[in-house]
């Protein structure tokens, strides 16, 4: 009896070692080597690649409205942010969409809300642009969404449309192996891009 106990208590031992902390040393090594702006949470000096932010002025390309519109956080009427990914409900750390249907009357009058919101800007949105992201992290937009975008900040910035035009078409990226989804462009980038046009 105490031979099979001593057995499993090495097994286990040796398992928690191996699969406890060599396997995860081993995988952080090669991401780390292999992959390190991705294994770093793909950073610029900015932020995050990989999670949208808020773009409220109009000198700045707009992702989708996760914390834009009737979804902004407002201290005034104690609205914690629809879809701001880092507060959600009222709660920090919590994220995720809305979950509003298409009966939603609330989200019929968000999107009514987001289309004026557009207007006034001087853009005519795309759905996407009144829509939010199922996720509430989208950081992408679709080369449509930031054309749209082009009489708004060629306004606010001074720059020629020509010129935005060209921006989103280098920052552009395909569709997936050419063929899963459509091109996109990532606003993150689009707007480090456009910092640097303004320099």
């Amino acid at each position: 009896m105490l031979i099979h106990l001593r057995r499993s208590l090495v097994l286990a031992i040796i398992c928690l070692v191996v699969f406890g902390f060599l396997y995860g040393l081993a995988g952080t090594g090669v991401a780390q080597v292999l992959f390190p702006h991705q294994a770093n949470g793909s950073l610029t000096a900015n932020g995050s690649t990989l999670v949208g932010q808020n773009w409220s002025s109009p000198r700045w390309f707009h992702g989708r409205p996760d914390d834009t519109g009737p979804y902004a956080a407002s201290t005034s009427t104690g609205n914690a942010g629809g879809d701001n990914p880092l507060k959600a409900n009222g709660f920090s750390g919590g994220s995720g969409a809305t979950n509003l249907g298409p009966h939603s009357l609330t989200l019929v009058k968000n999107t009514r809300t987001l289309i004026k919101y557009w207007h006034d800007l001087g853009v005519d949105p795309t759905v996407d642009l009144v829509t939010t992201s199922g996720s509430g992290y989208d950081p992408d937009i679709s080369v449509l969404d930031a054309t749209v975008q082009i009489p708004m900040v060629a306004r606010a910035t001074g720059l020629r449309a020509s010129q935005l035009r060209t921006l989103i078409a280098t920052d552009a990226h395909a569709a997936e192996f050419g063929f899963l989804g459509s091109s996109y462009v990532n606003v993150l980038q689009l707007n480090e891009g456009l910092a640097a046009l303004e320099k």
